[in-house]
């Protein structure tokens, strides 16, 4: 019988497949008059950068899902004898993570892209310099489990003020703090996954609105202080009223979703991918979807995501030990809240963003550390005792209630 992490699985495997299309469509180049029409080469395809990096995510979540996840919550969420909120491995591990996100700065490992330091540059024998990592992806799907981790080991203090909440939220407002120099929107992305782990594992809500003011005044910050990111909230107010300035990414990426109509352009004949619509092939990528697919492509990228969600809030409603439900959780939100904004910039809804849609946008570390997180919530559900969701303990309660 299908369990939902086999529908985790095939979803999961739809969205990289349909990834690696249309990265490739992307990246075709508008060929000379005389030359034939450019078309994607299954054997280009196959042996494309897109399609290793999908191999080595359906392995990541292949093997993530054999891990013996229920042995490792029990020996890392083991609580403190004496009751005390573990502080000093909470900072180390935070600590790891700002190390990991600092390497950026790093003459030799960084690797910038139009002025963003976020990549690593590192040697591979027999490749050069032609693997790229983002630490940005490492710290968010850390975040993820470190949280999970931290609710479940001081449950019975998170709602305490100074023994509970302080301590997560300093280890979280650390890191975004630190990544949002270079990626403001993967920093509101941890902040806002990890507030809600931390609210279903517990916290009281008045004491964690207490913060809000901070980050709201940090976000702030980051954009007045930042010429770039002002224009992206002038361009987004009116991107008209400079179509050929800051307002070109926003008015181009509408215009590709315009012409796709209903049924599309078809695969590979789209039209803005060639010099028009900047960041085709990794932020902008539902646009080239919309395009060549059209309103029935872009209609089912989002039901995937919708049945990719709600499998993973089953998973996690029947789950008992609170890591694995929090971890579940926290891993379910952050593809749907990443998902959200993605759609949301490029329809015009929200300021640009550097958010890539998961599973589709190109790019390794993404697809590989999503994969394998995936793969972590399938093997939390392969490993489930059968029984009813309304057993689903005092978390599920809370969840539900909030």
């Amino acid at each position: 019988m299908l369990r939902p992490g086999h529908f985790i699985a095939l979803i999961a495997l739809a969205l990289l497949t349909l990834g690696v299309l249309m990265v490739n469509s992307a990246d075709m180049k508008a060929a000379p008059a005389d030359a034939p029409s450019p078309v994607m080469s299954p054997l280009g395809i196959l042996f494309s950068r897109s399609t290793a990096y999908m191999v080595l995510a359906l392995g990541a979540m292949a093997l993530a899902s054999t891990l013996p996840v229920r042995r490792l919550a029990e020996r890392l969420c083991a609580p403190d004898p004496t009751g005390r909120p573990p502080i000093g491995r909470l900072a180390m591990a935070a600590g790891a993570v700002l190390l990991i996100c600092a390497l950026v700065y790093v003459p030799g490992l960084s690797y910038e892209i139009n002025g963003a330091r976020r990549w690593l540059r590192l040697p591979v024998p027999g490749l050069g310099d032609a693997l790229s990592v983002q630490p940005s992806e490492i710290a968010k799907w850390a975040c993820v489990g470190l949280m999970a981790w931290y609710g479940a080991v001081c449950a019975g203090s998170m709602r305490l003020f100074v023994r509970g909440l302080v301590p997560a939220l300093a280890a979280v407002g650390a890191i975004c703090a630190f990544l949002v120099l270079e990626d403001l929107g993967t920093s509101v992305l941890i902040a806002g996954v990890a507030g809600l782990v931390l609210l279903a594992a517990g916290a009281n809500v008045w004491h964690f609105l207490a913060f809000v003011p901070v980050g709201a005044a940090g976000v702030a910050g980051a954009i007045l202080t930042s010429s770039y990111r002002m224009k992206r909230l002038l361009a987004f107010a009116d991107p008209y009223a400079d179509p050929q300035g800051i307002g070109y990414h926003t008015i181009q990426s509408l215009i590709a979703i315009a012409n796709g109509g209903g049924w599309g352009r078809g695969l590979g004949h789209g039209l803005q991918k060639f010099g028009y619509l900047p960041e085709d092939r990794t932020d902008f990528i539902f646009c080239v979807i919309a395009e060549e697919l059209g309103l029935a492509g872009a209609a089912t990228v989002c039901l995937l995501f919708a049945g990719l969600v709600w499998c993973g809030f089953f998973i996690m409603r029947r789950e008992q030990h609170p890591a694995l439900r929090l971890f579940t959780l926290g891993v379910v939100a952050t593809i749907a809240f990443q998902a959200v904004i993605n759609l949301a910039v490029v329809t015009g809804m929200a300021p640009t963003k550097g958010i890539a849609l998961p599973l589709l946008s190109s790019g390794g570390t993404g697809w590989i550390l999503t994969s394998f997180c995936l793969g972590l919530v399938i093997a939390i559900d392969r490993t489930q005792a059968r029984r009813p969701v309304s057993e689903g303990g005092p978390l599920t309660a809370t969840l539900t209630a909030a």
